[in-house]
């Protein structure tokens, strides 16, 4: 999952960088409005730490500006703990949820797993599918209740296909939400990762489709349809 930070405060920015790596996403971060604002707009995330005072662009502008453009991804604002009418401004911009500052980490990692989630249509951290269950929270993976052991990269890639599961998802959607801004994208990489997570999988839990990308079903389900 690729999540961005726009936080102009650097040793926090660090703090929530650092954090959300550590926890398995993949993160690029901004330290002021326009910069965030122009991320936002150009790169897909699967989640935004938005501050609300922010340099050259503020929060709620950048927010605007992104529903606007249609880009729906979910924002958590961050705001000043006194200042309610920030709360309220952020909402009715398009926010889905505040943490007010001082905040502990492990607060805006909670509510960034719940935000993720719920857009993918999920009650809680573990999602099922078939024999396999996988619990986002911990990073546990598991086959018939059994611990399955996966790489850093191959559990990104699952965890993907698990949230969005019965939906076709091509080499390009899990380059994107898979790898930094930076990162030199190579889709033969992807190819790799789901042979490599074949071989510890049973069955034909994740399944190719041609000329698409990839899909995880659960077995006897129908699929939901060939389009990504």
């Amino acid at each position: 999952m690729r999540i961005l930070v726009v936080e102009d405060d650097p040793d926090l920015n660090r703090q929530l960088v650092a954090a959300f790596s550590e926890a398995g996403y993949v993160v690029d971060a901004a330290t002021d409005g326009e910069d965030g604002h122009f991320l936002g707009e150009t790169e897909p995330y699967d989640a935004v730490v938005l501050d609300i005072g922010l340099p050259s662009m503020d929060g709620i502008s950048v927010l605007e500006a992104w529903r606007r453009e249609g880009r729906a991804m979910p924002v958590l604002i961050l705001t000043a703990r006194d200042r309610w009418s920030d709360k309220v401004a952020g909402i009715d911009a398009g926010a889905d949820d505040y943490v007010a500052k001082p905040f502990h980490i492990e607060e805006v990692l909670a509510r960034i797993r719940a935000l993720v989630r719920r857009a993918a249509g999920h009650a809680t951290n573990e999602i099922e599918c078939g024999p396999l269950r996988i619990d986002t929270k911990s990073g546990r993976v598991t086959v018939n209740g059994n611990p399955i052991k996966l790489t850093s990269h191959e559990y990104k890639v699952l965890e993907y296909l698990m949230h969005h599961r019965n939906r076709v998802i091509s080499r390009t959607e899990l380059i994107e939400h898979l790898y930094d801004q930076d990162f030199d994208r190579d889709s033969n990489t992807i190819e790799v990762f789901v042979g490599r997570l074949r071989k510890k999988l049973p069955g034909e839990l994740i399944e190719t489709v041609r000329g698409l990308g990839y899909r995880i079903v659960a077995p006897g389900t129908q699929p939901a349809g060939n389009a990504p």
